[in-house]
């Protein structure tokens, strides 16, 4: 028996940063190593995303408790399992998809799945005395990503006025990940100086970001300029700015028509939406842009991707869900440049690491992220920099679920020392 055989799995239900309950699994292996993995939770959701299993009770949590997937840990993957190798994570991963046996894990739940996937990851790691990342990503895992800071919330994580979800501080002129963290972090301080000075809120959303209300989108622009530059930064060339348009949130239908109410536009086509980020992206230092169209309108983001690609990076959120089917057609018909990578949108760690090198080997970047409801877990930094993708969105400076991915992120580089590589362009 070698040890780090699987001795014990237990599942209990825990709260992420918004409140509501999650999957926290503890793992035990023959040689003592004991940990836990725990589950983040997405507001704005893709249509074809894995199942979270919820309980659906309307007494408990008001529907949301995961005692259902609990239960599958406890009482039908944990017998499954028992006894075998959490080093072999792609085998564990492939017999945890068979027990389940649905193309979207709705009978098991992907929260359940995940929890025990990245458990194993974790205890295999701790058993071999190894780092995660370097577990995970072997001797060539020594790219730290670019942190697309959070500063600014709306639609769907946030109560405001804001039609687009995020708006990020990119720090990639930066000469070092603590460089680069210092950065945005000092931007995101002085943007609540700004804010305070001109009469705005600044309570923050789901991710940390500010969420005020303002006089429109493009207002938004502005003021992450006016930080910036006040932060004594060059827009453009320390600092850029990335967008998440979340634009499924504002879709009317699935024929490419969108209200965004706050803008003063009323209803816009995907071209009108195409050509108001042509003005943006030649107004402003915008690099990145997630999902500028919905989930459904393939021939609207190939359009967005043809006149844009070149300029900025285009990143697919909902439309791929971290699913290598949706990629994969998405890399034949141009659809984007890049795709948002989620590990509970797709549920095991080695079917998002093969999200990932799917896009590396087709010329795409892959955007490896956080969800809005979060936990502690620091996962998702180790495995950013285990893929070596190039850049991470964790929210903002500000509620510890966040600043514990960036915290981590500064102890990898501080373990690699010199080896450590901080570029936004990828070789």
């Amino acid at each position: 028996m070698r040890k780090s055989t699987i001795k014990g799995l237990r599942a209990i239900e825990v709260l992420d940063s918004r409140g509501n309950p999650t999957v926290r699994t503890f793992i035990t292996l023959e040689d003592g190593t004991r940990t836990s993995a725990s589950v983040p939770s997405g507001a704005s959701t893709g249509e074809y995303e894995a199942v979270e299993l919820r309980d659906g009770d309307p007494q408990r949590y008001g529907g949301k408790g995961v005692k259902k997937a609990c239960a599958n840990v406890n009482e039908i993957i944990t017998p499954e399992l028992i006894g075998l190798d959490a080093a072999e994570q792609t085998m564990i991963d492939r017999l945890l998809i068979e027990m389940d046996g649905t193309a979207n894990k709705s009978r098991l739940g992907a929260n359940a799945i995940l929890s025990v996937s990245m458990a194993i990851a974790k205890a295999a790691a701790l058993s071999e005395g190894s780092e995660l990342y370097r577990y995970l990503g072997g001797s060539q895992a020594v790219r730290i990503p670019v942190p697309c800071m959070n500063i600014l919330n709306g639609g769907e994580h946030a109560d405001n006025s804001v039609d687009f979800q995020e708006f990020m501080a990119v720090p990639h002129g930066a000469p070092s990940f603590g460089e680069g963290l210092r950065y945005v972090a000092e931007t995101f301080h002085t943007l609540k100086k700004i804010l305070e000075a001109r009469g705005y809120a600044t309570s923050v959303g789901d991710e940390g970001g500010f969420a005020p209300n303002l006089k429109s989108n493009e207002e938004a622009m502005e003021l992450i300029i006016e930080a910036i530059e006040k932060c004594g930064y060059e827009p453009g060339v320390d600092i850029s700015i990335a967008i998440d348009s979340a634009a499924t949130s504002f879709c009317i239908d699935k024929k490419g028509r969108y209200d965004l109410k706050w803008s003063g536009a009323g209803e816009m086509s995907s071209d009108d939406l195409i050509e108001l980020a042509q003005r943006w992206v030649q107004k402003y230092p915008i690099i990145l842009w997630e999902d500028p169209l919905a989930e459904e309108d393939w021939e609207g983001f190939a359009k967005f991707t043809k006149t844009l690609g070149d300029k900025i990076e285009v990143v697919g959120d909902d439309i791929f869900v971290t699913n290598t089917k949706f990629i994969r057609r998405g890399i034949k018909e141009h659809t984007a440049n890049a795709s948002l990578i989620k590990l509970n949108q797709i549920g095991t760690v080695t079917e998002t690491a093969e999200a990932v090198r799917l896009c590396l080997e087709n010329g795409w970047r892959a955007f490896i992220s956080h969800r809005s409801g979060e936990t502690a877990d620091t996962f998702l930094a180790d495995f950013a920099v285990a893929m070596g993708s190039g850049h991470l969105k964790s929210g903002s400076a500000s509620r510890s679920e966040r600043l514990a991915k960036y915290n981590r992120l500064l102890e990898i580089e501080a373990d690699l020392g010199t080896n450590a590589l901080y570029c936004w362009k990828l070789d």
